[in-house]
């Protein structure tokens, strides 16, 4: 069976105040809405666990859930103190077995597509662990703390992680359990699995699969869920 995990539990400091990043508009639905419309409309999940802050729960359950009237069930689950103990709050809450399929995803990457979660979920049923991501198209530069560059980065070898990341069930809650036993916090979940020694697998994602961080993302967000309709 497949499972998937969309954390929104941030404080989205960085979008300024007012309305948390996953509740502000986007098209006709909210951020989180639009996300969770992509994976019920999948049809590919058993459950979709949405992992909130405890004090978004009801607000989320009355303002975002109900009105979509989706397909796939939704269980509401309060997250941690960061993303990472979020992240384990919904495995923990997932009922699958470790052979399972999980996808973990970011509830404010609203414009992922369906085509894309299927994807990541035969790449996660073949190779037991995988990213999507995409090549980078600018230089990088490695920094000093003093503002100086230290040196330039192979472009070729680099990409940007996103989301959804794909696992069997028993694989990633290993390596959440390993690395709360080591006090370690990662970036991502493709993180801790890769220091268990477990390769992770890149998988093209898309450009438009944008996570919504500061206020101008919305805008292009908008832009392009408009382009889309």
């Amino acid at each position: 069976m497949n499972w998937a995990i969309v954390v929104a539990a941030g404080q989205g400091l960085r979008m300024g105040t007012g309305l948390r990043k996953p509740y502000r508009p986007l098209g006709a639905d909210t951020v989180l809405g639009s996300t969770l419309k992509i994976f019920s409309l999948s049809n590919d999940f058993e459950e979709i666990i949405l992992v909130v802050a405890a004090e978004d729960l009801e607000v989320c359950r009355r303002e975002v859930i109900s009105p979509l009237a989706l397909a796939s069930p939704v269980r509401l689950v309060s997250g941690g103190r960061d993303r990472q103990e979020s992240v384990y709050n919904g495995l923990t809450a997932c009922r699958g077995g470790d052979d399972d399929l999980v996808l973990i995803h970011d509830g404010v990457r609203p414009l992922i597509t369906v085509e894309l979660l299927r994807t990541c979920l035969a790449a996660a049923a073949d190779k037991a662990a995988c990213t999507l991501a995409v090549p980078s198209a600018d230089t990088l530069k490695k920094g000093l703390p003093d503002g100086r560059i230290a040196g330039t980065l192979a472009r070729d070898a680099v990409w940007l992680a996103q989301t959804p990341q794909g696992f069997r069930l028993g694989l990633i809650r290993a390596a959440h359990r390993r690395a709360r036993e080591e006090r370690f916090t990662g970036t991502d979940d493709a993180q801790l699995v890769e220091r268990t020694g477990q390769p992770v697998f890149l998988v093209p994602g898309s450009r438009s699969n944008i996570k919504i961080t500061h206020p101008d993302d919305l805008v292009l967000a908008e832009a392009i869920w408009q382009q889309r309709q």
